[in-house]
């Protein structure tokens, strides 16, 4: 019997003998660990400000892609409410579970449905917003004019991240090179800095001096080895600046930590049926400025990436989504 199966039987078994608490929210993290210094991980910061503000949440760590429907039906059993998820391959499973179970309302982060079941809320993010700001950056701090792009699995999704970078990087410099890899076609690509580190040493050789990583845990060995190599990176989801102070450029936030924490928050109250994106006005996505990386950031960089974040909210800058063609109008992903 696995830790997990040992969990959820004991959380099947508190629900029997009515000692769950009624509305308490939990946690399924996507694979690659709660602690990925990245997109789970910013979900794990969501429930502990909940809880840090007095509340309770349980969480579970999937090790195998067959353990998620079992994983949704054991909480729902328990009486657990809401049941959140991240990532989205979890999305169309919690789709069909959800149906069997009306009275617990269900969110998922990053996942997308054909139909959304009324006890269903989808929590998405405009990655290419935030995306373009940072590579207006990449742009600005490049010394040779190519810049690199690591993504995790090969989806539409991660496709997005790297298009928006790549409109930003072209906005400053229509010239620049963009040199760009997928780590796998398979969940394990979000959990493989050793395959993240031959990446960054195979663009560096390309040219590249400044890499974007959105690769979840893989991420890591992106930003560990040009840190090494003596080159920029750019952390993804969570502020990954302090990883090494001075090294990485910025962070492109995507707040999922925001969108945990106003789930558990809302409880049982909150809205379902539909579909939530938070973009740069919803303030959903952006830059990471802090102690960690002031000095890479000059008020020149500061100044045009903030008027470009305005002009977006603003709508006067559009930022094409790679999800309109399945192609990027500034570098083919």
């Amino acid at each position: 019997m696995t830790l997990m199966q040992k969990f959820l039987g004991a959380a099947a078994a508190l629900a029997l003998t009515g000692g769950a608490a009624l509305a308490e929210p939990a946690l399924i993290y996507d694979l690659g660990g709660k602690f990925d210094k990245s997109f789970n991980e910013a979900a794990f910061n969501g429930a502990e400000k909940f809880a840090a503000e007095g509340g309770s949440y349980r969480d579970i760590e999937l090790q195998s892609e067959a353990q998620r429907e079992q994983a949704l039906r054991r909480f729902a059993e328990a009486g657990f409410n809401p049941v959140i998820t991240t990532g989205f391959s979890i999305a169309p499973i919690m789709g069909e579970v959800a149906k069997d179970y009306p009275d617990t309302k269900f969110v998922n982060i990053d996942g997308w449905l054909p139909e959304v079941p009324p006890n269903v809320q989808l929590i998405g993010f405009q990655e290419h917003q935030g995306s373009y700001l940072v590579g207006m950056m990449a742009a600005m701090a490049s010394k040779t004019g190519t810049v690199g792009f690591i993504g995790g699995m090969d989806i539409p999704l991660i496709r997005h991240f790297g298009c928006g970078y790549a409109q930003g990087a072209k906005s400053v410099n229509p010239d620049i090179q963009i040199v760009a890899n997928m780590t796998g076609t398979t969940p394990t690509a979000w959990n493989d800095p050793v395959k993240g580190s031959e990446l960054t040493k195979a663009q560096i050789a390309q040219g590249a001096d400044v890499i974007y990583a959105a690769a979840g845990g893989t991420g890591v060995g992106v930003l560990q080895t040009a840190a090494d190599e003596g080159i920029l990176s750019i952390g993804v989801d969570s502020n990954q600046n302090h990883l090494h102070p001075g090294k990485v450029l910025t962070s492109m936030l995507k707040r999922v930590d925001v969108a945990v924490y106003n789930s558990m928050k809302a409880g049982e109250d909150m809205e379902t049926g539909g579909f939530t994106v938070l973009g740069l006005a919803e303030e959903g996505v952006g830059y990471a400025l802090d102690d960690n990386n002031a000095p890479l950031v000059s008020d020149e960089m500061k100044m045009a990436v903030d008027k470009a974040r305005e002009m977006i909210i603003a709508g006067d800058l559009e930022v094409t989504a790679y999800y309109a063609n399945d192609s990027c109008p500034a570098h083919q992903f």
